[in-house]
């Protein structure tokens, strides 16, 4: 088994000219050559020791995705230091708690003005060196410093890491931490290569994906997106790295075979295909939701393994020539074999529908501390509703009271300064947290977060995220959250896709959100959508009560982690006014 920096220089040791990419806006790249990574890396690796760091130190990476990360991230392996991985968004008490916890000695960050942020608020902030500073603290020069430290000893690049082993810690990933403090997890260069190596050989079975364009807006910081830039280096695809905001954008300008997603992009997608078909109105703004359901029902007869009848099979083909052909090649979608959902919980009707359209959606499952793939559903032979079979190599099990247990080489060491609070099991096996169930054909089925289930007054559980779910396949609801624990019922809070909302109502866009949700034809609106998306939940799931938001929760007002998880804690108290008035009106039938 390799460490790292061995494989670092073996996927940068061809010659590809364009095997990064960064947007200057589409169709324009900045396109950096393996050779010239590998050139970065080395300097920054000869950099981060001449200041001073040894092997096994850690080393805080704090920016938006871009080329300039993944040089010092590779930069920072091929040093013997470790990698602490750090959204660019995360609050900076977190920051700093991060900074003391690991100990850091060094960190990359994106600007001038955000390493002025750092050192002012956090007192633990180590020796900064900022990406688009021309300053002393510039990462131009901390380079060229270490490029001239490489020229005056070309053989010390190997010394830094002679000593390494592949279950040395490399990678030190903090989670995001919606209940408290982050906790570090320690992942090895066994754990990353194997997953890597593993995962990607599973899913890409039969597709061969070398030289092609491999578009991500999955954040770096993020092990979802760590893991799916090793394996598309491993593959020998072309990374190319954007941002959500300009994900059509750039879909068009790479039209790629395969890409990995959340499922909020999925979401996001079906409801800006249908707002824009509404917008333009006439024929168009029914026949897109009409096609769209008609992809929806064709592909649940195919799996169901009913026949299709003459008339869906007719409407499928009309679909198919007048909508999906054009959706597809407007979204730069017109080439993919297959898309991949992870990070959180997919609608099956969401990937029903994009399959219907020729789209498929390989769902997954895993965590931070499996690095990150456990399950997954590969094209051929996939179960809609699922996150697939355990890929090989790596062991599922559920306990007695549903949680999923994992073990494998992809998983972590452990929590770095966990104390007693061990996640193993006594015979070795990490519980995830996770509730779940396996068929009899090993199909792994993730129903919710073990510490997340609430359970009415009346002693049913209730999944929140499998409502949650129900409720995002509405173009109309932006966000949503469910509480209801100790309760007699759940209830929704509920912020509006507000743009939508506004072109519905004919609402000018200087109208603020909080008096967009105060109107009664947009409650009555939501109202109805909540209704209809959960209707097929059992009684007990049904939400009898909508709390309007008057804003979105965001990350900035501490109710969102950098991953987008709502921080539960934080938002029932910010709003439990609202919470208590909703409740306070007695039991009411479920919303008919």
């Amino acid at each position: 088994m390799q460490t790292l920096p061995q494989f670092i220089q073996q996927v940068l040791s061809d010659s590809r000219p364009d095997a990064f990419a960064e947007r200057l806006g589409a169709p324009e790249w900045r396109m950096t050559s393996t050779t010239r990574m590998l050139e970065r890396a080395s300097a920054l690796a000869y950099a981060l020791r001449e200041l001073g760091l040894a092997a096994g130190d850690r080393v805080v990476l704090i920016a938006q995705n871009r080329v300039d990360w993944i040089a010092a991230d590779f930069g920072t392996l091929l040093a013997g230091c470790v990698v602490v991985p750090t959204f660019a968004t995360l609050a900076l008490d977190q920051v700093d708690y991060i900074f003391k916890d690991c100990a850091a000695k060094a960190a990359f960050v994106e600007s001038p003005a955000d390493a002025e942020r750092l050192r002012a608020s956090c007192p633990n902030a180590p020796r900064i060196i900022a990406f688009d500073s021309i300053g002393p603290d510039s990462l131009a020069l901390f380079e060229a410093q270490g490029a001239k430290a490489r020229a005056a000893d070309p053989a010390g690049l190997q010394r830094f890491t002679q000593d390494l082993r592949p279950d040395d810690l490399a990678v030190l990933m903090y989670t995001s931490g919606t209940t408290g403090n982050p906790k570090g997890v320690m992942l090895t260069h066994r754990n990353l290569i194997w997953n890597a190596t593993a995962a990607f050989t599973y899913g890409l079975d039969g597709v061969d994906v070398a030289g092609e364009r491999a578009l991500t807006i999955l954040p770096l910081a993020h092990i979802y997106g760590h893991a799916n830039m090793l394996g598309t280096l491993l593959f020998r695809s072309n990374f190319y790295v954007s941002q959500p905001d300009f994900l059509i954008e750039d879909l068009r300008s790479i039209r790629p075979r395969t890409m990995a997603l959340v499922p909020r992009i999925f979401e996001r997608v079906l409801a800006s295909v249908q707002g824009k078909a509404k917008a333009e109105g006439g024929l168009k703004a029914k026949l897109v939701p009409w096609a769209l359901q008609v992809a929806h029902d064709s592909m649940l007869a195919t799996l169901e393994g009913k026949k299709q009848s003459p008339v869906l099979a007719l409407q499928q083909a009309l679909a198919q020539r007048l909508v999906y052909a054009k959706i597809k090649e407007t979204l730069g979608l017109d080439r993919i074999e297959y898309l991949v959902s992870g990070s959180a919980a997919l609608h099956r009707d969401i990937a029903l529908t994009f399959g219907g359209m020729g789209l498929p959606v390989c769902e997954g499952y895993g965590l931070t501390e499996t690095a990150p793939t456990v399950s997954f559903n590969k094209l051929a032979g996939m179960r809609y509703g699922s996150v697939g079979r355990p890929i090989p190599g790596v062991e599922v099990k559920i306990a007695g009271d549903g949680e999923i247990l994992v073990r494998g080489p992809n998983v972590m060491s452990g929590y770095h300064h966990a104390g007693g609070n061990s996640p193993f099991t006594p015979d070795g096996w990490f519980a995830t947290g996770d509730i779940g169930r396996l068929d009899d054909d090993g199909y792994l089925y993730v129903t919710d977060r073990k510490n997340e289930l609430l359970k009415t007054s009346g002693g049913k559980f209730v999944a929140p995220s499998r409502v949650e779910a129900a409720l995002r396949r509405s173009i109309y609801i932006g966000q949503c959250f469910v509480i209801g624990d100790n309760r007699p019922f759940p209830i929704a809070l509920v912020a509006p896709n507000w743009e939508l909302l506004r072109a519905e109502f004919g609402i000018p866009a200087g109208v603020a959100s909080a008096q967009v949700a105060s109107r009664p034809d947009v409650r009555e609106l939501i109202e109805r959508e909540v209704r209809q998306n959960t209707a097929d939940l059992a009684a007990f799931e049904q939400i009898r009560r909508v709390v309007l938001l008057p804003r979105d929760l965001t990350i900035e007002d501490g109710e969102l982690s950098p991953t987008l998880k709502v921080k539960r804690r934080v938002v029932e108290k910010k709003f439990s006014d609202a919470i208590e008035a909703a409740y306070g009106t007695g039991i009411a039938p479920a919303l008919r």
